[in-house]
């Protein structure tokens, strides 16, 4: 339990990252219709699953250009 202590100011700025990138990719699917690849269901499951990967995935490969 000690050594948790140790790293939790490091893991909070780490879980706030994740949280708004999540909240930031989730928000971004909901308000737009066309992605590159895959449709609005597949992309909030990726981005809610894999929670740091997911929206930089998201960000990077599914968001359309428009």
């Amino acid at each position: 339990m000690e050594s948790i202590r140790e790293y939790i100011p490091f893991l909070i700025p780490i879980i706030i990252i994740e949280f708004a990138l999540m909240i930031s990719a989730v928000v971004h699917i909901i308000k737009h219709d066309k992605f590159k690849i895959g449709n609005k269901v597949l992309w909030i499951i990726v981005s809610v699953v894999f929670q740091i990967i997911g929206p930089i995935l998201y960000f990077t490969i599914g968001r359309s250009d428009e």
